[in-house]
């Protein structure tokens, strides 16, 4: 068992700052003032650096351990999935169903690891997974930036804009699309047109398909995943955890 001083680096350290900093940056994107939207779009931004610092740290300074392989990328996901629950919340456009997909992938990965641990053998990463993280990534740090292009009253506008759609009984794809095509139609007309105009027409289609491209993107990132480690599924490893977890 590591001791408090291998622990306790720099590395570990901002590990740590990263899960504490979710609290923060949850509360904020509850507030409608500008002022808390960006404090929470530096703060995440600031969190997405320290995950790529504290590898590269660690590795250079030699002081990985056991601790900063567990937390790394349990603090990823704390923060990638408190960002999509909040969204969820606060923005109607978000649906359950995608939430719902990106965090069972994020759970089925957990699993595939549990299970490669336990019968000794180890998980074959896929650049689907990179191109998963960078999909994530964007999607979060786009709406981000357009919560702070809008004011609470129109992102309110926006909400009640699906609510009454999905009453009328649209779907939020059909009502995100008809924003859409409002968008180019607004753009390509020749009246004079306010910035203020502009980014609430593209507030109200741009998180969603941003959100649904990623969704999809999570899930053959998933998918891939299985293909990659379907050994780890076969029945002798899942033999073998079922046990260990009863004699545990």
């Amino acid at each position: 068992m590591e001791d408090w001083k291998t622990i306790a680096n720099i590395p570990n350290l901002l590990t740590v700052l990263r899960v504490l900093a979710l609290p923060f940056f949850i509360f904020a994107l509850f507030q409608k003032e500008i002022n808390y939207q960006i404090f929470a779009f530096v703060l995440f931004a600031l969190a997405s650096i320290t995950d790529l610092v504290d590898g590269y740290l660690a590795r250079k300074w030699n002081q990985q351990t056991e601790f900063g392989k567990f937390l790394d990328p349990l603090a990823d996901k704390f923060l990638v999935i408190g960002c999509f629950v909040t969204f969820l919340f606060i923005h109607e456009p978000i649906e359950v169903w995608m939430v719902v997909l990106i965090i069972g992938r994020d759970m089925l990965i957990t699993f595939l690891r549990y299970i490669a641990v336990r019968s000794g053998s180890s998980l074959r990463t896929t650049m689907m997974g990179k191109v998963k993280t960078a999909f994530q990534m964007g999607a979060i740090l786009i709406i981000l930036v357009i919560f702070m292009l809008i004011s609470g009253k129109r992102r309110a506008m926006i909400n009640d804009m699906y609510s009454l759609g999905r009453t009328a009984g649209l779907s939020t794809f059909e009502i995100a699309s008809a924003n859409a095509h409002g968008f180019v139609d607004l753009i390509s007309s020749e009246k004079e047109k306010e910035s203020s105009e502009i980014f609430t027409s593209i507030a109200s289609f741009v998180p969603y398909f941003g959100m649904l491209f990623t969704t999809i993107i999570t899930v053959i990132s998933g998918l891939r995943y299985i293909f990659t480690n379907y050994k780890l599924l076969g029945f002798s490893n899942l033999r073998r955890v079922f046990y260990d977890r009863i004699k545990s």
